[in-house]
């Protein structure tokens, strides 16, 4: 919900700023009605799309946690806050108040129109009241005193005035606007898309009168004449309703074609930001390279190696060049095993699968050296604030005590979010973050989630873990990209 009101309020600012920004003062009335109706769907609308960007994580370190489902035994649901409570108590009764007075209104406008004598013009229906009121138009009934009609002093202008709000349903547009005050009564943005609606529905009139009648001066000082009367209801469509400045001046302006056409397609860039800012989600992509299949091949790689090298004796020389201490594969550490010769140096490329037999059976040599000081073996360093990727890296940042111990404290903090019974969570969540020089965690950013706020959860959990050891280049520790896929299985 508040993901929602977040988008719809930014949707509905800006393209009410627009309205007035470009599209106000120009005499386009027609296309200004159905860009503010419009500008409303539009709002409530773009929260519920989601355009996903595809955004590749296959350059970072990569590590799958599986959450299993049986730590939701763990669960405990939460309970909802007083405050929450009091908050939809106050929301329903100032929308069940609202909701009255909206049809009060409508059944007393429902009632008036059966209170007087009532004639046919045109396309609408005349109700001729005993009291002293201004015309005034909701559906397709025109509301006027019975006394001026019967004595012709009604104007022409006024009728052609209210007939175009019946033939163009203004009334629709109203009621509209107002349904959508009655529940979103906290916002005060409506307020603002009803005056701009009604006062375009007055210009619409206006201008139909004005060619119509020609003769601009008597027209408006006719508005000003009846300026001291107040709309009675709300829910019609008045002829004095906001004779201001802005409606004089409206029935002088002119506005090219040329100047209409460029204002309109200014919008099309404008919903096209709009969309992109409020729609579009980055999500991982999530293929054969990133799933199992990398574990796998990472591990089969590994046990290779293990056994190739496995009668191997690595020789550790220090930043002078001097042998300092031996080990075995199995004991190097990862930035020693970054430089360890490939098993298959020294065969034609591409090697046959008996010259590839031929040199596992034959294994490693006697002994290997290894200088990490070696200019060929230094990775070029990055400006000072660069982040980096693991390939850039000598020494891969880790957490203290090995990856498991990483899955155990994972698997420990996350909970899993408490779904109706039919749902059963499965699938990925992805999350980036930054190893800082520090080993901090940071920069926290999720890719992908299922719902029921899977993601938020890792994320929260991911700020609860301890300062990892980190990334390396030439032993100098700098900040690291790092990806993090959470595999949930339901149980």
């Amino acid at each position: 919900m508040t993901d929602f009101l977040i988008k719809s309020t930014i949707a509905l600012c800006v393209l009410l700023g627009t309205y007035y920004l470009l599209l106000e003062k120009e005499k386009f009335h027609q296309f200004n009605r159905f860009f503010l109706l419009g500008s409303l769907v539009i709002s409530f609308v773009l929260p519920f799309v989601t355009i996903e960007i595809i955004k590749e994580v296959a350059d970072v370190a990569n590590t799958n946690v599986v959450l299993p489902g049986k730590i939701t035994a763990n669960i405990v649901a939460e309970k909802t806050s007083i405050y929450v409570i009091l908050g939809w108590f106050l929301y329903g009764i100032v929308t069940t108040v609202l909701f009255f007075r909206f049809v009060n209104n409508l059944y007393k406008l429902i009632k008036k129109t059966k209170s007087g004598v009532t004639l046919k013009h045109q396309k609408a229906t005349l109700v001729l009241l005993k009291e002293q009121t201004l015309p005034y138009t909701f559906l397709n009934t025109i509301f006027i005193n019975e006394e001026e009609f019967q004595n012709n002093k009604i104007e022409t202008e006024l009728f052609t005035h209210e007939l175009i709000h019946v033939n163009q349903k203004h009334s629709l547009d109203v009621l509209l606007i107002e349904i959508i005050k009655t529940v979103f009564w906290f916002h005060p943005i409506f307020i603002f898309y009803k005056k701009a609606i009604q006062l375009n529905h007055e210009f619409l009139a206006d201008e139909k009168v004005v060619k119509s009648h020609n003769n601009v001066s008597f027209y408006q000082n006719l508005l000003l004449a009846k300026a001291n009367h107040n709309p009675i209801y709300y829910l019609a469509s008045n002829l004095n309703y906001s004779v201001t400045k802005k409606r004089l001046i409206m029935m002088t302006t002119t506005t090219s074609a040329s100047r209409g056409f460029f204002k309109k397609t200014i919008l099309l860039p404008l919903l096209t930001g709009l969309v992109y800012f409020l729609c579009t989600k980055t999500v991982a992509q999530e293929t054969k390279i990133k799933s199992n299949a990398t574990t796998k091949e990472t591990a089969k790689k590994a046990s290779i190696m293990d056994a190739y090298y496995d009668r191997t004796t690595f020789k550790i020389k220090d930043d002078k060049g001097i042998v300092v201490t031996e080990k075995k594969y199995k004991d190097l550490s990862p930035a020693e095993k970054k430089v360890v010769p490939n098993l298959l140096e020294g065969v034609k490329f591409p090697a046959t699968k008996e010259e590839i037999d031929t040199k596992l059976e034959k294994g490693g040599p006697e002994s290997v050296e290894i200088d990490l000081y070696d200019p060929k073996n230094q990775k070029v360093k990055k400006e000072e604030g660069s982040i980096y990727k693991t390939t850039d890296l000598t020494e891969n940042p880790s957490y203290p005590g090995g990856i498991e111990l990483f899955y155990k404290f994972i698997g420990q903090n996350y909970k899993m979010p408490v779904t109706p019974a039919d749902v059963k969570l499965k699938g990925r969540v992805y999350v980036t973050f930054i190893v800082e020089k520090d080993g901090a965690l940071s920069d926290f950013k999720l890719l992908r989630d299922i719902g029921y706020g899977t993601g938020d959860e890792a994320i929260r959990v991911l700020k609860l873990c301890p300062n990892w050891l980190p990334g390396k280049v030439n032993g100098e520790p700098v900040a690291t990209m790092y990806s993090l896929p959470i595999t949930i299985q339901a149980q």
